[in-house]
């Protein structure tokens, strides 16, 4: 199994990513998001791989790859579609330096499922307000 990482561009948090995947969902299915490059490990890739999108300089979620098509950008320039899964599965916030377009990441070197990973102690003496922005931002 093979996975991407992407950087989720002007998105502000996993709440404003939500948002916008869910009007695109709406305005045109499938949910998908074009990217200029067809993944050549394509098969790899659908055997149970996810986009891990990196906001705000962290990896914070990932989605499942459904397919990868061949898609059309709006001005009907040829590109790629990811096709995804519509749910958003936190996972263990990781730093993360900007790059260009999307790279492949092995199974071994991904950010385990925040439901994976052992509970952080003392997270029950952080005020109810702070515990719940940590949530939102994945990073709990």
């Amino acid at each position: 199994m093979l996975h991407l990482i992407k950087l989720s561009v002007g998105v502000r948090d996993v709440a404003h990513l939500r948002a916008i995947q869910e009007r695109r969902a709406l305005a045109e299915p499938p949910l998908r998001h074009q990217t200029r490059m067809l993944p050549k490990r394509r098969e790899e890739l659908l055997a149970g791989g996810s986009i891990y999108w990196v906001i705000g300089g962290f990896v914070q979620v990932r989605q499942r790859l459904l397919d990868v098509i061949e898609d059309r950008w709006d001005d009907g320039t040829p590109c790629c579609g990811l096709v995804l899964h519509p749910e958003l599965v936190p996972v263990a916030a990781r730093a993360q330096k900007p790059f260009q377009g999307w790279r492949y990441l092995a199974a071994e070197d991904a950010p385990p499922d925040l439901a994976a990973a052992p509970a952080a102690e003392g997270l029950e003496a952080l005020p109810p307000a702070l515990r719940a922005a940590l949530r939102e931002a994945c990073l709990i």
